[in-house]
This record gives C-alpha cells, structure tokens and sequence, in this order.
C-alpha cells in the first residue's frame, strides 16, 4: 500500500527534502527575542585546542606570548592576525567542564548536561532555533559541514526531545569544488513551470489522503511545505547558500578549505535571516593532538584558525553585522599542561580557554585564570551553563528558564555545575 508519506518519500518532494519543512517550523514559531544578538557564528574547534598554545600562553609552552591591541592582553604568537584584533573578542580562561573523552565532552560543551541515555537533551543551537526563531525565510538552524562519516557527535548539535523541527538543517563541505545544497536545487530536467506541475498533482493526492485521514496536522504540515516550497523557488535564499556569490578575493582571504568556506557560508546565512550557525569545517578530532602537539598547532591548526577568525571578525565588522552578531570559538576542552612521551598533550576539561565576542558581547576583556601552567582555574571558574547565559541574555533570552520533557523533568537550558543555573558574564554584558 502506497501511503501518503510513502509518496512523499517517492519523488514528490523528494527534491525539497522534509527536513526543510520541519526546519522551518522554528522560524515561525517565535517572533524573535529582544536583544542586541540576532544570529550567533559557533566555530567548531573539534577535538580541543591547546589552551596554553593559543589564548592562554604559559612558560610551558614551546610558543612565546605576544602583545595585542589591548594593553595587558596577550596571546601565543601562533594567533599574529587575532592579536591584532583582541579588541573584537573576549578571552575565559577558566572554563572548567565535564567528560574526559570526545564524546562526553562534545554533549557536554553543545547541551550543557553530562550525557544520559534515558534523556536526549538539546544543543545550544537548537534552543536559541526555538527561542528566537530565525527570519526571512530561512532556516534558523544550520550545521555546516555535516559529518560525512561517524555521526555520533552530530547528533549532540541536535534539538533532542524539542523536536525534529529545531535540529539544524545539515549542509555539505563548502569547501569541495561540487559544493551544492541538494534541498535548494531542482533538478536540471525539471523547470519551474514543472514544479508547480506537480504540486498540482501533489494536492489530488492529498484531496484523497485527507478524506481518509482527516486531522489538524494537516494544517500545519501545509503551512510548513508551503514554506519550503517558497524556500526553493526563492532566489534570496537560493543566493545565500551560493557561495559562487562572493568575489574570489575574498573567499581566498577565508581560505578555501573546510574552515574558511564554512565561516564565510555562515556569515552570508546569519546575514541572509539565519540565527545559528555551527561552523565546523575542523572535522574528524582535527586538534586532537596526543602525538606532536606543537608541529600541529604551528602547521597545521592555528595558520587556519588565525587566518578565518579574523576575516570573518573584519567581514562581519565591515558589513555591520557585527554588533548583532555574537561569534564564539571553541572546542569541547583544552590539552594537559604537560607534553607526554609522543610530544603530544592529553585532554583536559579541568581549565581550558575561548574566545567571544560581538552581538552585544564585549570584546578586549579576560575572564577568569589559571596557573602557571595552565592546569587548573585560580579565579572566576566558569561553566558552559555560564556562557550559555551569557549568550541567552545577549539574545534577550531568559536564561533561567527550564524545559519540561515528554515524562515531565526540568531541565535548564543554561545549566551549570552542581545543577545550578548558570550566570551570565556580567563583564562581558
């Protein structure tokens, strides 16, 4: 028997994808929250950056600390493009988190709760997708690049039990020549005139549907597909996915690999109506870095990391979007203060370091501290329910609030230590 979802899945709108319709649920749900923040830039720093060999330096470190141009700032002399713009971004130096091994600490460092298999909580991304919602049409939730392998952690960027309608919407590797997103083109044989063709047929069939199965759904379901319809034969937002757009000057300045074409897709998204999106261009544990830490940050990590975060810091300042626009850079630890037997350092949730700033968030500033050799927090220890607040408030978004799941438990969207409530940074509001 060929049900109503079977011909879906068939052809019928197999083009548009009905992830795109259950995204854009989120962008009309919420009218958006009142605050300085409209769209928040993640990038994704997987596998944990060294923070003594980037925004912390130590005397442990192979790489001397250099001056910024912030008096009393400074930072490893592998980031010479950042130390040049520190007045844009903010430094904590004494996060403190859960979950010594990858997985635990990505759930932790996206959902802000230790992982649980009776609970599947959601991201950071997917919360603000909920709250504020996004605009324009476009989807308010976007995850780019997915993982073309192992999608574990893929699914800790997840809404959880929000709901299908508030995961982001994936995208593939930008920085691949064949770089297109499926759910945004029609296929070469099929014109627009062909298109309405067969949403045409496409209601014949649903006329039949809906008198056997009849029910409120129905309603929302042709609102949302009516949405993604208009998302695909929409040349706007047909235009922010195409990265063809921009002049090749400046997609070279962001670099064309993974790293740079994501921050620069991001921007045109967050630029187009979209509220976050996760960058992660740094895939498969790429600082990671048990064996030969120091070639890896020097050759291979910060160049990249350098070289996108302040092009994107400059393009998003040019084009005014900055104010609006919070831009936070992390992964889900930091490294030990000690080179083990391959030169390489272990993780280590116990003090670590980020950058943000923009969206109402202050730049030039340092929070917290840590040791002389970066192992442990000495002032203002900072959680990952702490910076989700403080992203929250930016937003306009109360941060106190919990969610009720399906089997009626709280649970709080900034959710600290010890099951507090997390504080926002009151330095950095």
């Amino acid at each position: 028997m060929i049900t109503r979802r079977g011909f879906i899945h068939a052809g019928s709108l197999s083009l548009l994808g009905i992830d795109m319709a259950r995204n854009l649920r989120a962008a009309s749900e919420k009218p958006g929250a009142k605050g300085k923040a409209r769209a928040c830039i993640l990038l994704w720093l997987e596998g944990g950056p060294s923070q003594m060999d980037t925004w912390d330096p130590k005397p442990s470190s192979a790489f001397k600390a250099i001056s910024t141009n912030v008096a009393g700032i400074q930072i490893s002399e592998l980031l010479p493009k950042m130390a040049r713009r520190m007045d844009k971004l903010s430094i904590v130096r004494s996060m403190h988190t859960k979950g010594n091994d990858h997985p635990q600490g990505t759930h932790y460092a996206i959902t802000g709760h230790e992982p649980n298999p009776a609970m599947h909580f959601p991201s950071i991304g997917s919360i603000i997708a909920k709250e504020v919602g996004g605009r324009n049409e476009m989807p308010p939730n976007v995850l780019v690049p997915q993982w073309e392998r192992g999608r574990q952690y893929e699914e800790y960027f997840r809404a959880g039990f929000l709901g299908g309608q508030y995961d982001p919407m994936g995208l593939p590797d930008p920085g691949k020549k064949d770089f297109s997103v499926a759910d945004l083109s029609l296929p070469k044989s099929l014109a627009g005139e062909a298109v309405e063709s067969r949403q045409s047929f496409l209601k014949l069939v649903d006329q039949r549907y809906r008198r056997l199965h009849d029910g409120a759904e129905h309603a929302n379901m042709d609102q949302y597909s009516a949405q993604a319809w208009r998302m695909l034969l929409n040349p706007t937002v047909r235009d922010a996915f195409d990265l063809s757009k921009e002049p090749d000057k400046l997609r070279d300045e962001y670099g064309r690999d993974a790293v740079g074409q994501s921050a620069l897709l991001a921007r045109r998204l967050v630029e187009a109506g979209t509220t976050f999106v996760t960058a992660a261009g740094f895939h498969s544990n790429s600082w990671d870095t048990h064996a030969k830490n120091d070639a890896g940050h020097r050759d291979r990590l910060c160049p990249p990391l350098d070289r996108t975060l302040s092009v994107l810091l400059d393009d998003l300042s040019r084009r005014g979007l900055l104010e609006s626009t919070i831009v936070l850079a992390m992964g889900e630890f930091g490294r030990t203060p000690f080179v083990n037997s391959d030169l390489g350092r272990d993780h280590w949730p116990n003090c670590w370091s980020l950058a943000l700033g923009g969206g109402g968030i202050k730049g030039g500033a340092i929070i917290g501290s840590s040791d002389e050799n970066g192992a442990n927090v000495t002032s203002d220890v900072t959680s990952m329910g702490d910076i989700f607040a403080t992203i929250y408030k930016a937003f306009g978004v109360d941060w106190m609030k919990e969610y009720d799941t399906p089997i009626g438990r709280p649970v709080k969207i900034a959710n600290s230590l010890e099951d507090r409530t997390g504080e926002p940074l009151g330095q950095l509001l």
